[in-house]
């Protein structure tokens, strides 16, 4: 059976940044999950950050991959490199989605470890930019398809579960 790993937030935990949950109702999310088909994962929390923590941003027009490649840094709001966690989050992922036998993953939007459209501008400043986080870039490297909460009718008709 092909699973799907979800952002735990997405999934009403409070393992965001500032100790909220981002809770995603949508009728699939929940059938997918009644069927057991959803692995909730959170890579911040996984790469051993904590909650709650300052939020964190790529770098400037940077990316996850950058991330990945050692071309860029995670910095939290007060200017602490937080890099590590993040990169070890996302391979903490990859390995899930493997172990678990998850074809997609469904991820929350913006953030620096699941955005997989959207990330803030790397200025701590509250604006967003185009991107893609640590963990979206390394589960699409394992050969996941990444969708965000606003794509789930694509991801719907892409799983055909």
């Amino acid at each position: 059976m092909s699973r799907l790993l979800v952002s735990a937030c997405l999934m009403g935990q409070k393992v965001r940044y500032d100790g909220q949950a981002k809770t995603f109702l949508h009728t699939c999310l929940t059938r997918w999950d009644a069927d057991g088909r959803v692995v909730p994962f959170c890579p911040e929390l996984a790469g051993g950050l904590a909650v709650p923590r300052l939020p964190a941003e790529i770098e400037p027009e940077r990316d996850g991959a950058d991330v990945l490649a050692g071309r860029a840094k995670v910095v939290d709001s007060a200017g602490v490199d937080v890099t590590a966690a993040f990169v070890a989050g996302a391979r903490m992922a990859v390995k899930m989605a493997q172990t678990q036998g998850c074809t997609h993953a469904l991820l929350t939007e913006a953030s620096p470890s699941c955005g997989s459209t959207l990330l803030y501008s790397g200025h701590h400043d509250g604006t967003r930019r185009a991107g893609f986080g640590v963990t979206t870039a390394a589960l699409q490297a394992a050969g996941l398809a990444v969708y965000a909460p606003h794509q789930i009718d694509a991801l719907a008709l892409d799983c055909a579960w």
